[in-house]
């Protein structure tokens, strides 16, 4: 009865949840500067008298909003992102994400009175890149939280249980001595050519690695001109593996053939590790099993994805090591698309992704009920969670 319910709202407000999609896609803001995105969320759900704080851990664009009817119980968390990618804009869906995190969060609260526990809708900025849920985390926001909850859009087909690899981002910099490219090189130091020797020690590297493991990068400084030894290069890379460890290791490796890039050229070595760490996911079964349930209730089917393959990262990996999280994916395409690209782009605004949109917000919102309302699952889920730290 209480899953009909909340079904039963999404379907009456598809339009306020569709407007809101259409809003954030129109008006894509980087991470940490989704100003009118985390407005008009954090403006509907206090309307719907959630207890609603804009800007908490330090972070203008972070939201934190508990629903007032608070009793016995466990503590549920629907998650919100809405930060977009330069250039591309919403190639990620993020668009998506917001609607149904405030979507489920608004059938929920609608309900909230028949049910035990505490309901919390977060906003979290700067997934691609920031580390959003990082900060909210080191703020304390999720200690009491017994399940987390989001979702992700995908291009064709739905998942449950995907991994995720953990991710370190790093920058480095090489400083020369610029001279005439042609009457002087000898008095040069080329900070380029450090530069070229790292991504070719990394070409190297790559046949040594397990293969879940990815290092890739970009030169954000190559010289100025032709005729001018470079003075200064630059580059940023990220490292990902699924195992933290292993990542880490990953890194100290890149770091030494940047030493050893230093030390041919002559160039000095600047070594940075820039911003939060994203970690691995733990994956919980016994949330994800439930979930599944309510999928395939509103018709829809799941797949798994193969161990290792088509991964990538996200602070929702540092959630996950934190507290019991899922992190379903739901086909917003019917045609095979790339992510971040103006395909998924188009398809994040489309018909159909809305549409796929609304069904995975009735199977988090009957998802949620059922961590409410089920000891027995809060008691395996908790468990299963205690088991992934372990390994």
């Amino acid at each position: 009865m209480l899953k009909e319910k909340v079904c039963k709202f999404i379907d009456e407000n598809r339009g306020l949840f569709f407007s809101v999609s259409k809003e954030i896609w129109e008006n894509p803001e980087v991470g940490f500067e989704e100003f009118k995105a985390s407005e008009l969320l954090a403006k509907i759900i206090q309307e719907a008298q959630f207890d609603t704080e804009l800007g908490v851990a330090s972070l203008d664009t972070a939201i934190y909003a508990l629903h007032p009817d608070q009793k016995e119980g466990p503590t549920v968390a629907i998650l919100a992102e809405y930060d977009a990618l330069p250039e591309i804009g919403h190639g990620c869906g993020h668009n998506l994400i917001a609607a149904a995190a405030l979507g489920a969060s608004l059938a929920l609260g609608s309900i909230k009175k028949e049910l035990p526990g505490k309901l919390v809708f977060m906003g979290t900025p700067a997934e691609e890149g920031g580390g959003g849920k990082i900060f909210m985390i080191n703020a304390g926001l999720f200690k009491d939280v017994d399940a987390a909850m989001m979702f992700h859009p995908s291009a064709t087909k739905n998942y449950v249980g995907r991994g995720g690899l953990a991710v370190k981002e790093i920058k480095i910099e090489f400083f020369g001595k610029t001279a005439h490219a042609s009457s002087e090189p000898e008095k040069g130091i080329n900070a380029l050519d450090a530069i070229i020797q790292i991504f070719n020690g990394i070409n190297a590297l790559r046949q040594h690695i397990t293969s879940d493991a990815r290092i890739h990068g970009v030169i954000t400084n190559g010289g100025v001109k032709p005729n001018i030894v470079p003075g200064y290069a630059s580059a940023e890379f990220y490292v990902r593996a699924q195992d933290d460890n292993y990542c880490e290791e990953l890194v100290n490796k890149v770091e030494n053939i940047a030493k050893g890039a230093a030390l041919s050229t002559g160039a000095r070595l600047e070594f940075e590790r820039v911003g939060h760490a994203y970690m691995s996911r733990n994956v919980n079964k016994v949330l994800g099993a439930a979930f599944t349930k309510n999928m395939n209730a509103i018709g829809e089917k799941t797949h798994t994805v193969e161990h290792g393959k088509g991964l990538g990262s996200s602070d929702i990996g540092n959630v996950s090591h934190v507290v019991p999280t899922i992190h379903p994916y739901i086909g917003i395409s019917k045609d095979e698309i790339n992510g971040h690209s103006t395909d998924f782009a188009k398809a994040a605004s489309s018909e159909y992704g809305n549409e796929q949109m609304l069904k995975i917000t009735k199977a988090l919102a009957m998802t949620a009920i059922d961590v409410f309302t089920t000891p027995e699952l809060v008691k395996e889920m908790k468990e299963d969670f205690e088991k992934t730290k372990k390994r």
